[in-house]
């Protein structure tokens, strides 16, 4: 399995790494996407971020990020929820010298139920959160990833992507997300935001609700899919996003089994 794991990130919440499994990551030479929430960024000093980034950086392995999403609003038609949004993730963003990340993972947060009538506010809201974001990315050379979740299609996504001609911004596609709260077909948020697809969360569920399954274990066409990325031509990072610590082992299996990278 580690020829697959080497070209691969796995889904780490910081303080899983911090209290427990950084030794098991460094041995099993596991590329990790860390994860913050509130608790993390305010729980843990600089040191301890410090001692963590060295280790791993010290053992040759590659970074990502996924910021923290929890309450976050950064279209927010309210001034003051786009302030604590910015606050949270410059927190994190703070964190990028340490680690050196490839990519900070970030949750654009379009929900039509939500912005009613104001699509056209949210859009603009959130240019200006993600110019701040993108100024910063730039100078410490990494990129942000912006991820889909309640979108049920590309479209909003898509403009605000397109806002942005730069390669330190990209769209982060996740399987699971796109499995339960999609209205349209895969083939449509392909030819949407297929050209700026930079990374990718892989999990799998029913269609019914974000259960993280391992791959194969659900509904999502993942051979289709990464079928029509090479289509595109798009070489995304890819994230094995599971939330229990015996999932990314199966993950792994059912990626060799079904020959997901071409094995």
């Amino acid at each position: 399995m580690h020829d697959i794991l080497k070209n691969i990130q796995v889904h780490v919440p910081f303080h899983f790494l911090h209290d427990t499994f950084l030794p098991k990551v460094i041995k099993e030479g596991i590329n990790p996407e860390i994860s913050f929430n509130h608790y993390t960024l305010d729980h843990f000093k600089k040191d301890d971020y410090r001692r963590v980034a060295d280790e791993l950086l010290g053992a040759g392995l590659t970074i990502t990020f996924h910021a923290p999403f929890m309450d976050l609003r950064p279209g927010a038609i309210d001034p003051k929820i786009r302030q604590v949004t910015t606050e949270r993730l410059n927190q994190v963003f703070d964190l990028v010298p340490l680690f050196r990340p490839r990519t900070v993972v970030c949750h654009a947060s379009f929900d039509k139920r939500y912005y009613v009538s104001n699509e056209k506010i949210w859009l603009e809201n959130s240019i200006e959160t993600w110019k701040h974001f993108l100024t910063r990315a730039v100078e410490m050379n990494t990129v942000v990833a912006l991820e889909n979740v309640y979108e049920s299609d590309s479209l909003h996504l898509a403009l605000l992507l397109d806002a942005f001609a730069s390669p330190h911004i990209c769209f982060c596609f996740d399987t699971g997300h796109f499995n339960v709260f999609s209205a349209t077909p895969l083939e449509e948020w392909i030819n949407g935001v297929g050209a700026r697809i930079g990374q990718v969360h892989i999990h799998d569920n029913n269609g019914l609700s974000d259960e993280h399954l391992p791959v194969g274990e659900g509904t999502f066409p993942f051979q289709k899919f990464f079928a029509l990325l090479r289509e595109k031509g798009c070489q995304p990072i890819v994230t094995v996003e599971s939330h229990s610590e015996k999932h990314p082992w199966r993950m792994l299996e059912n990626i060799r089994a079904i020959g997901l990278f071409g094995e």
